[in-house]
């Protein structure tokens, strides 16, 4: 699930560093964003072949489920290890080619902060990632060679897109306790967040390998379910999922602001 129309601008990319991540992290606000006609797209930097569960190729098939249930118009996995995301100026480059490829309006990265390396270190490497993809004067395709290759279900595809840089970077905050800027109320979205989740049959199942870090199939509509009215409480709705952004946020009409205060 990798190809673009004619025509392949998205309005919101999700980068993440593994399979299963956005799902978790926002899913649901994806899921919102497309059923209003918005085109959505996911890039996983790994291909999960770390994973204590399944392989690389159980990965594959399940990120394309969960893409489905969520609706989504794009969805590739780079070729970065699984486990050792690192800040290179080549997987910058990497990221930068799909940047300009999908000419996104909207950049979801992981928040900066969290207990797995890949997470935090996704976060940086996208942001610098998305300067790095406006610079008019970068070919990035040159400078990792003759041609820049991604790997998406054993294609590969060479890129030389125009330059392009984001208008907008939000930070979901999921994965790190930190006081959102806001929340994305996905009440009507919650049962497809959940489905696009359980569609990682090897990642959330009774299987005993990874117990100890896993929660059990049964556990986990409590879990996400738990999370969800947590930041959904926040903002007075049912369920929300929670971002931050750096900017200080404009506000036309004092009246239109939706949250009460007491």
């Amino acid at each position: 699930m990798s190809s673009l129309p004619l025509n392949p601008s998205l309005d919101i990319l999700a980068i993440a560093a593994h399979r299963d991540d956005v799902e978790q992290t926002c899913g649901g606000t994806l899921l919102k964003a497309s059923q209003r006609g918005q085109r959505t797209g996911i890039l996983d930097l790994t291909q999960g072949e770390m994973g204590t569960r399944g392989s690389a190729e159980d990965r594959a098939q399940e990120a394309d489920a969960a893409a489905k249930i969520l609706r989504v118009s794009w969805r590739r996995a780079l070729d970065i290890p699984d486990g050792r995301v690192e800040n290179t100026w080549e997987n910058r480059l990497k990221v930068a080619a799909v940047i300009r490829e999908t000419r996104p309006r909207m950049i979801i990265l992981p928040y900066w902060k969290g207990r797995h390396p890949d997470h935090y270190t996704a976060s940086v490497l996208g942001y610098e990632a998305c300067f790095l993809a406006g610079l008019a004067k970068l070919d990035p395709g040159k400078t990792l060679g003759s041609q820049l290759s991604v790997v998406s279900h054993n294609v590969t595809a060479s890129v030389a897109f125009p330059p392009h840089r984001p208008f907008k970077i939000l930070y979901a905050t999921l994965y790190y306790d930190v006081r959102p800027t806001f929340v994305v109320d996905i009440g009507e979205q919650f049962e497809g967040k959940l489905a696009s989740i359980l569609a990682y049959t090897s990642q959330f199942s009774d299987q005993q390998a990874g117990k100890d870090i896993f929660p059990a199939h049964d556990e986990v509509r409590a879990r996400v379910d738990a999370m969800a009215r947590f930041y959904g409480m926040l903002a007075g709705v049912t369920h929300g999922e929670p971002f931050l952004q750096k900017e200080v946020g404009l506000v036309d009409d004092l009246l239109s602001i939706p949250v009460k205060s007491i």
